[in-house]
């Protein structure tokens, strides 16, 4: 099942319903727009434990992570 475009609302995650990834947002700077799928849709999200969320900030770079149409940037924002 496709997204549809029109009834996303701009630089809001959801979680995706379809297509093997957890996570859909749809992305726009500068007039444009790009949908971005991230997350492992089998995985356990436990942000909650410092340690891991520690990890997971530094494992994925988070500090660096500054362009929207990246999935390394919405991953790290919810973390």
């Amino acid at each position: 099942m496709a997204i549809n475009k029109a009834k996303v609302k701009y630089n809001s995650p959801r979680r995706q319903v379809q297509g093997g990834k957890k996570f859909v947002v749809k992305a726009c700077k500068g007039g444009r727009e790009k949908i971005i799928r991230y997350g492992d849709a089998n995985m356990t999200i436990k942000k909650s434990n410092p340690a891991r969320r520690k990890s997971f900030r530094a494992r994925h770079k988070c500090a660096t992570a500054k362009d929207v149409f990246s999935a390394r940037y919405w991953s790290c924002k919810k973390w």
